[in-house]
């Protein structure tokens, strides 16, 4: 068995002396494990650091074996990734996020949206937005989509606000007004989509809230996991970071 992908690498960990494990996002063969001889080089320690992009080559006897990986870097991002906080802690949030995913299983959307945010992750007025997002792919991804297009109560996609924590759909300003002290915040950055003003720390604060309700509801409790503590510390570099540049 072989076959040669493009990736994004998620982890790596020492196995035995010499090699290591990689666990990359391929675009076509999903959350894809391997085998790495002498990855603990000093020549291929650069190439195998999370947020690295590359050429991964995969061999094996047999298709459920682990397999080995011949790698070839493409693009180098994990210096600049190390550099910024936020970076680090968004980079651990999505790849744990990732790893729920059912190993060997394409998901080349999320492959190719974690490929652009690999590119701003080092950002502080871009970053918090951009993992809120991809955390709403990946509830889609699992199955527990967000309906955040229109209002579930009017059906018009205009002034949303609020989302039902019971639906997981989006309510206008108006038809929110009776249940409001029940409902989650729906920032602008959401509902309005990429073209959304810059999100204030209130907005941003809302987004995390919004996607952790329905992470911990149908991801993280499910699987009696508790919500990553590299989530709640990117959480409080995002808020800092945005009431700093509010200031």
């Amino acid at each position: 068995m072989e076959w040669s992908d493009e990736a994004t690498i998620i982890g790596v960990r020492r196995h035995g002396e010499s090699a290591v494990i990689l666990e990359a996002m391929t675009r076509d063969h999903g959350r894809h494990l391997g085998l790495v001889r002498g990855g603990r080089s000093s020549k291929q320690q650069p190439v195998l650091q999370p947020g690295n992009a590359v050429s991964l080559t995969w061999r094996a006897r047999l298709d459920e074996h682990l397999g080995e990986y011949k790698v070839e870097l493409l693009a180098s991002h994990a210096a600049r990734l190390i550099e910024a906080p936020v970076a680090l802690y968004g980079l651990a949030t999505i790849s744990g996020l990732l790893r729920l995913l059912p190993e060997r299983d394409p998901h080349p959307g999320l492959h190719e949206a974690l490929a652009v945010m690999i590119e701003h992750l080092h950002e502080p007025n871009l970053a918090p937005a951009l993992v809120v997002r991809f955390e709403v792919a990946m509830l889609a991804e699992l199955g527990f989509g967000l309906d955040l297009a229109r209002c579930a109560v009017t059906g018009s996609p205009d002034d949303l606000s609020h989302v039902s924590p019971k639906s997981g759909k989006a309510v206008s300003r108006k038809a929110a007004e009776p249940w409001r002290d029940r409902l989650l915040a729906l920032p602008p950055f959401l509902s309005e989509g990429q073209g959304a003003r810059q999100p204030l720390a209130a907005d941003l604060a809302a987004g995390f809230a919004l996607t952790g309700f329905f992470l911990r509801r149908h991801v993280f409790e499910p699987r009696g996991l508790a919500e990553p503590p590299e989530r709640a510390r990117l959480v409080e570099i995002a808020a800092r970071a945005s009431l700093a540049s509010e200031a």
